[in-house]
């Protein structure tokens, strides 16, 4: 399979017209070339670092994002995940991480990788997070069925272990409270050190990411001392944060689109979370540009769940963070594709010999107008090397 003569940004920088081949998940050869489709180029597949699968994904206005799950069987739950991973990937979003995944998450993985169903690539972590912390806080107290909780350094390390042996490919830890999660305060300690530390450790030791969901300062803060590996949200973040960042490389994932939506009412939300997003939002702003001017390795981290971030609206997220972070274009496409694979480990973000073969063929130059990164603009989608939306020209 090939294209001809269409102009490549490879993941870091644009490469002019080139011949393109590839065999199903693999790109073969990348060679310069006469220029046949001038109006047209060819980006690598988005990564998107911070999704929830399994969430409403259905026409119309959404139900009720908390009780949902509570009255929706599993079986239908995983069904509706399918459906989400499947949108992401029509719309240039080939590779995704599932920040609060389970068993579920883990099938969806497995069948996508079998080709039982086509599907993007997909990355699943399992969250360690205390009891009154914000995992636990998604459902109310008289609810019996719960996720599964972690209390001290041992019960960490326990959990961390049995999330491996189902199959994750991360941990997901939570250092602060959050904004959607019932009663909870955005300013709440989540765990001690030790437990964190513990969680860190068995984790690294057992070869799995972690990825801190931290908003406050000191989340934020004994997350990045204890070592995790990346940062979501991130964002009141201080400077001296910014800078012991910076220095590290440790990737940041900013949710930009959905603390605004929730801030703004623009979707159905608590009282409770509007207040709570709306302080966030009232000084992110200036935090997270100053962040970025600092040297801070923000990726696309959309936090998408189909009730209050559409899969799909990853692209809007990236024009957006050259607005409110101050990137230029050509490196918010960067950290939507080369950097935010490299930040999991995954071997696609750039179109080069040997690497997965997922791209986006768009009318226009994103990486000169980034506003030209739009739904609109695409004309056809290659995810593990099969055309999956739209025609090749």
């Amino acid at each position: 399979m090939r294209l001809d003569g269409i102009p490549l940004w490879d993941g870091t920088e644009f490469r002019g017209p080139v011949d393109l081949s590839w065999e199903p998940d693999r790109i073969t050869a990348v060679t310069p070339a006469p220029a046949l489709h001038g109006d047209l180029c060819v980006i690598p597949g988005l990564v998107d670092t911070h999704v929830h699968l399994i969430g409403y994904a259905g026409p119309g206005e959404p139900p009720d994002f908390a009780t949902w799950p509570l009255v929706t069987t599993r079986d239908e739950q995983v069904l509706h995940g399918v459906a989400h991973a499947q949108r992401a990937m029509r719309h240039g979003v080939t590779t995704l991480r599932d920040l609060a995944g389970d068993e579920a998450q883990i099938a969806l993985r497995r069948v996508f990788e079998a080709g039982v169903l086509p599907g993007p690539r997909v990355q699943v972590h399992g969250v360690v997070g205390m009891t009154a912390g914000h995992n636990d806080l998604f459902v109310p107290p008289a609810f019996p069925q719960r996720k599964p909780t972690a209390d001290g350094p041992d019960e960490c390390r326990k959990l961390v272990r049995a999330w491996a042996r189902a199959g994750m490919d991360g941990i997901k830890l939570t250092t602060s409270g959050g904004v959607l999660s019932i009663g909870d305060k955005n300013g709440w300690r989540n765990y001690t050190r030790d437990e964190i530390r513990a969680v860190v450790d068995e984790a690294h030791a057992l070869g799995m990411l972690v990825a801190s969901h931290a908003h406050s300062e000191d989340g934020i803060r004994v997350a990045v001392e204890e070592g995790v590996d990346s940062i979501e949200h991130g964002t009141l973040m201080s400077r001296d944060l910014a800078e012991t960042l910076a220095a590290r490389g440790t990737p940041v994932a900013p949710t930009l689109l959905i603390n605004e939506a929730i801030a703004e009412g623009r979707v159905p939300v608590t009282a409770e979370a509007r207040a709570k997003a709306a302080e966030l939002v009232a000084t992110r702003n200036v935090l997270l540009a100053q962040a970025a001017a600092l040297g801070v390795r923000f990726v696309l981290g959309t936090d998408a769940n189909g009730h209050h971030v559409d899969f799909g609206d990853q692209l809007a997220e990236v024009v957006h963070m050259t607005r409110i972070l101050g990137m230029d274009a050509e490196s918010a496409l960067r950290a939507a594709t080369s950097d935010a694979a490299d930040s999991i480990g995954v071997p696609v973000g750039r179109i080069a010999p040997g690497l997965g073969a997922d791209f986006v063929v768009l009318r226009g130059r994103p990486w000169e107008r980034v506003e030209d990164l739009a739904t609109g603009n695409i004309v056809a989608v290659v995810s593990r090397g099969r055309v999956v939306a739209g025609d090749l020209p």
